[in-house]
């Protein structure tokens, strides 16, 4: 690599995909700068950051915080905007290189759309952002020129395996799962199980949002549902198979019948070195996979009647349009409602269903009609839970 820098954009800093990007930036000083950092709540931690990395710019998304962070950082000449518009704007900056995208849920599709906009190359942790309106993204994409790098660690997987082979078609790709803490409990099991029991996973360190997830197989779902988009795939080409050890973390098959898997530790900051260095494999410090720590890998297939959400991410995609946006809407309402305790685990498919039922489809929905279908099903979910 030459001596220039890649000036990063990191929105979302303060989360788990943000604070790990920052660790591999903090070890490869000589190939990456911070130019931004965003964070919607945690002023505290965004500060510090701040403090440490000099970007140009910071936008903290809660305007009630503005205050707080802009006389931290006036002293250090760190420009500071807040609000959802600058969180946009700041994806445009002609300064930044690479733009990743690690913000939870919806909230990702404005900037990411912005900054393909500007010719921005992405690293993408906002999986929703493919899921609500993957065709829009891609095509964007396309038109503008712009790399979309994964940085889920399945979809890297799959990445890393197809590079050199992006002459060769794709049979089908296997994503894995964890199978989460639940694997190989039955409905009554689950009818309850507490938040608590939910937010421990197995094997990865994430945010709540994403942990819960993985418990109930939406995030898989989600995940079948990204990789449609980033690898140009039909529905009958994504399968899913339940691996708990947590070692292959994705795999392909070619049209030969030969398959490649990717495999490693499960640690999320490979992946998102890989995104944030691609085309090079820049040293790590990681810890390394040891076969004789593992001797047995093991795999089976998921259980889509109990954990329905699977099944759903599956249906959302065959029937396309605005579904997987109905899909996703219903399910972060529901995730932060099972978080409050005002849901029960197994009821946050109900949610999900009824939505996908009652909700408007839209065959070839455009951005506004992204926007009002996430909308009326927030409000819809909302009305079904306080009934």
């Amino acid at each position: 690599m030459t001596n220039n820098k890649k000036n990063i954009a990191i929105l979302g800093s303060t989360g788990s995909i943000g604070t790990q990007a920052l660790d591999v930036v903090r070890f490869h000083k000589d190939h990456f700068e911070i130019e931004v950092l965003t964070a919607q709540n945690n002023a505290d931690l965004l500060i510090e950051q701040a403090a440490e990395f000099k970007p140009n710019t910071v936008v903290i998304g809660n305007e009630g915080l503005y205050d707080k962070v802009n006389a931290a950082l006036d002293p250090l000449d760190i420009k500071v905007y807040c609000g959802e518009n600058s969180l946009a704007s700041v994806a445009e900056m002609e300064s930044v290189d690479l733009v990743l995208t690690a913000l939870v849920g919806y909230a990702g599709l404005k900037p990411t759309i912005k900054a393909i906009e500007a010719g921005k190359n992405i690293a993408l942790a906002n999986k929703e952002t493919l899921v609500v309106a993957g065709e829009l993204i891609t095509k964007l994409a396309q038109e503008k020129g712009v790399n979309i790098y994964p940085v889920d660690s399945e979809h890297s997987a799959i990445f890393q395996c197809i590079v050199g082979e992006f002459h060769n078609p794709i049979e089908k790709i296997i994503l894995t799962a964890s199978g989460g803490p639940f694997r190989g409990k039955s409905i009554k099991d689950l009818e309850t199980v507490t938040k608590a029991q939910a937010l421990k996973h197995p094997n990865w360190d994430m945010g709540a949002k994403i942990t819960i997830d993985s418990a109930s197989l939406m995030n898989k779902g989600l995940e079948v549902i990204e990789a449609k988009w980033l690898f140009g795939l039909s529905a009958d080409q994504v399968d899913v198979i339940v691996h708990p050890q947590s070692i292959i973390h994705s795999m392909v098959q070619f049209e030969d019948g030969s398959i490649k898997a990717q495999m490693g530790l499960p640690d999320m900051k490979l992946p998102i070195q890989y995104a944030m260095g691609y085309p090079e494999r820049m040293k790590s410090d990681f810890p390394r996979f040891n076969f004789v720590d593992y001797p047995a890998l093991t795999f089976e297939q998921p259980d889509r009647k109990t954990f329905r959400n699977l099944q759903l991410a599956f249906d959302a995609l065959d029937r396309g349009g605005n579904i997987p946006c109905i899909l996703n809407a219903a399910n972060e309402v529901a995730v932060a409602a099972f978080l409050e305790d005002k849901l029960g685990f197994l009821e946050m498919s109900n949610i999900v269903e009824q939505c996908m039922t009652d909700i408007d489809f839209i065959n070839t929905p455009s951005y506004e009609d992204y926007v009002n279908t996430d909308k009326q099903t927030r409000t819809k979910a909302l009305e079904i839970i306080s009934k």
